[in-house]
This record gives structure tokens, C-alpha cells and sequence, in this order.
């Protein structure tokens, strides 16, 4: 299904952080990164921050917490550690910080995901969870990956004027728990 899109209401850029989830980047190599950073900014969004962490849970935590905790970021989303192997614990991190996941993220991805590359997209624990007001997203660590995330699902999502709805009209409620009274 084709996104739709309503013209007659004015884009709204959000700010986006960029997290790199690896051993072995630096900025030089960080091809994934970079992807995401041209992707949002051609997009018509903001990078307001980015970083890379080793595939350490407490790494990746400390530099989600900061960003959820920053009223400057939106949206987070991380490139990296979502596989199967040891080191790969990016999801595990995410959850842990999560107030609600987003399973129709990792879902839709993989759907998506196996007609390009077919059953090897079971390695992948994509995901996407939010928290404090803050989204998070968590694609593998590449660069086809991180293009196919952000082109077929997070771009539209991001979109204030996607139609039937998005994820931006949605902000200002992602906390509206903390003001109930008794």
C-alpha cells in the first residue's frame, strides 16, 4: 500500500539522534550512519545529534537514556547489534528503556526485509519501542538495511501529513499518562 500523503498540511521536521552500535566504526567507516544522516536530512528533518557506542548494554542505555531524557530529541534510531551473534545486544538494550514497544516495527520490517533478501531476514531483530516521549528505532547494521528502514517504513511514519496516520501527530500524547490525576 502506497503511502498517502495530505498536501495541504505544512511539514513538520522533528529531531532525530543517530546512534552507531559497533566495535569496529569510527566516523571514518561508519557507512550506516551516514546513510541515516543523508537519509533524514534529505528527508527534510534534523539530526540533532549522533553517536557511536560499543556493542556494550550499558553504552547503548547511557546514550538512550541522554536522548530520552533531552526534550531537543524526538526520535532516536540506531544502526547495528540487532543480529544473533554474542556481541549483538541492541535490542536487548532498547527493550530495557522501553514504556511501549512498537511490535509492528520489527514485523513490518521483516515482511518487508524478506522480499529483498529473502529467509535471512529471520536474523534480524529490528525493533522499536517508545519512551519518555522519545521514539526509538533499532535497524541492523547496514547500509541497505538502514535505506530500507527509513524509506519503506520510519520516512512515512515521521511524515505529519501521512494519511490515514503517523507517528508525529501522536507526540504530544506519548506521555499524557504522567498528567492523569487520581
Amino acid at each position: 500500500m502506497s503511502p498517502k500523503i495530505n498536501e495541504t498540511r505544512p511539514f513538520l521536521p522533528v529531531n532525530i539522534a543517530v546512534l552507531t552500535v559497533s566495535d569496529t566504526r569510527d566516523e571514518a567507516s561508519d557507512k550506516s550512519g551516514r546513510t541515516l544522516v543523508e537519509l533524514i536530512e534529505a528527508t527534510g528533518h534534523r539530526v540533532a545529534a549522533k553517536r557511536i557506542v560499543r556493542d556494550d548494554q550499558r553504552d547503548i542505555v547511557a546514550a538512550l537514556r541522554g536522548w530520552i531524557a533531552d526534550p531537543q530529541i524526538d526520535v532516536v534510531i540506531s544502526t547495528g547489534g540487532t543480529g544473533v551473534t554474542g556481541r549483538d545486544i541492541t535490542p536487548e538494550a532498547f527493550q530495557s528503556v522501553y514504556e511501549k514497544e512498537i511490535d509492528g516495527f520489527g514485523e513490518l520490517f521483516r515482511h518487508l526485509s524478506y522480499q529483498k533478501i529473502g529467509t535471512s531476514t529471520i536474523q534480524s531483530r529490528a525493533t522499536a519501542g517508545v519512551a519518555g516521549g522519545t521514539y526509538l528505532f533499532a535497524l541492523p547494521g547496514s547500509p541497505g538495511a538502514c535505506r530500507d528502514g527509513w524509506e519503506d517504513i520510519i520516512k512515512h511514519q515521521l511524515d505529519n501529513r501521512q494519511r490515514p496516520c503517523n507517528l508525529v501527530e501522536l507526540m504530544p500524547r506519548l506521555q499524557e499518562h504522567l498528567r492523569r490525576t487520581p
